[in-house]
């Protein structure tokens, strides 16, 4: 019975990120690029409504994005501003294959760590895979 709750709770969740995203009417990725550099600046800003626009939708990316949320609404003022006045700064940008896309970057609130995303194209939709970035 509580699996069947936790099953039905992640349901309700992904199925409010997909209606949400596509209701708010922002601009789909042409390229792995853009998605990934839009899912930054979103995620910076504490947009994470436009953040999950552009988030590949499974259960591990859902509970991961949520962990992100979290995180995020625990900095401090001074530390959020510090975010959303960060510079992305793309190192490089490989492509895998036709529709995985490995996008290394760095922003300027934190220039020492570089972060490397997974963007996946499905069905003409680029996405980023968090699964790539952050273990749980």
């Amino acid at each position: 019975m509580l699996i069947m709750k936790k099953l039905i709770g992640s349901f309700c969740l992904l199925a409010t990120l997909s209606c949400n995203s596509g209701s708010e009417g922002f601009k789909k990725a042409e390229n792995a690029q853009d998605a990934g550099t839009e899912f930054i600046r979103a995620s910076l800003d504490g947009d994470y409504d436009k953040a999950a626009f552009y988030l590949l939708k499974d259960s591990t990316n859902t509970l991961l994005f949520e962990k992100q949320q979290t995180n995020y609404k625990q900095l401090s003022s001074k530390e959020k501003d510090k975010y959303k006045s960060a510079t992305i700064r793309p190192v490089a940008i490989t492509s895998d294959n036709d529709s995985t896309v490995e996008y290394k970057y760095y922003h300027t609130s934190n220039p020492a760590d570089t972060t490397t995303l997974r963007i996946i194209r499905q069905q003409d939709t680029w996405l980023v895979d968090l699964k790539s970035v952050i273990k749980m």
